[in-house]
C-alpha cells in the first residue's frame, strides 16, 4: 500500500526545501523525523508537517503504524512564480521572482516476512557444504 501526500504552493524556493529533503532521503521514518527536528531551517518545518500528515493518514485511513512504513520517495517540484518589481531610478524597474514549490511524499508499506522452514533448511544446507581443497604446486626454477 502506498500513502501519498502532496503539499502545494509552499512559499519557499524548491532549492532550499531540497536541501532538507536530501538529508532525510534513505533514512527510516523515525530517523527522518529526528533529523528534521534538529535541522534549523524553515524548510525542515515544511517537510516535518508533510511527514506528520502522511503518518496521520496512514494511521487513520489504513491502520498502519510507523514501524510498518518506509519512505518510497520525496520529491520537491517547482510551483507557481510570483513576479513583482522594484522601482528604481529614472523610471525603471527591476524584476523580482518569488518562487513557490510543491512537496510530494510517498510512504510504502513494509512487507514483514517471517522465515519459513524451507528457507532455514536452505541456509543450513549451504553452510554445511564445504569446498574441496585445491592444491597449488610450486614451480621450481631450472
Amino acid at each position: 500500500m502506498i500513502i501519498r501526500v502532496v503539499q502545494k504552493n509552499t512559499r519557499q524556493t524548491p532549492r532550499k526545501i531540497r536541501f532538507a529533503a536530501d538529508t532525510v532521503r534513505g533514512l527510516s521514518i523515525e530517523g527522518a523525523l529526528k533529523q528534521l527536528a534538529v535541522i534549523e531551517r524553515r524548510s525542515a518545518l515544511v517537510l516535518l508537517k508533510v511527514f506528520r500528515q502522511a503518518l496521520a493518514n496512514a494511521q487513520h485511513n489504513h491502520n498502519l503504524s510507523i514501524d510498518q512504513l518506509k519512505i518510497k520517495s520525496i520529491q520537491v517540484n517547482e510551483g507557481a512564480r510570483y513576479k513583482r518589481f522594484r522601482a528604481v531610478s529614472r523610471g525603471r524597474a527591476h524584476g523580482i521572482v518569488k518562487l513557490a514549490s510543491h512537496v510530494s511524499l510517498e510512504l510504502e508499506e513494509v512487507a514483514i516476512t517471517q522465515p519459513t522452514d524451507t528457507t532455514s533448511k536452505a541456509i543450513t544446507a549451504k553452510s554445511s557444504v564445504k569446498k574441496a581443497p585445491t592444491s597449488k604446486k610450486k614451480l621450481s626454477k631450472k
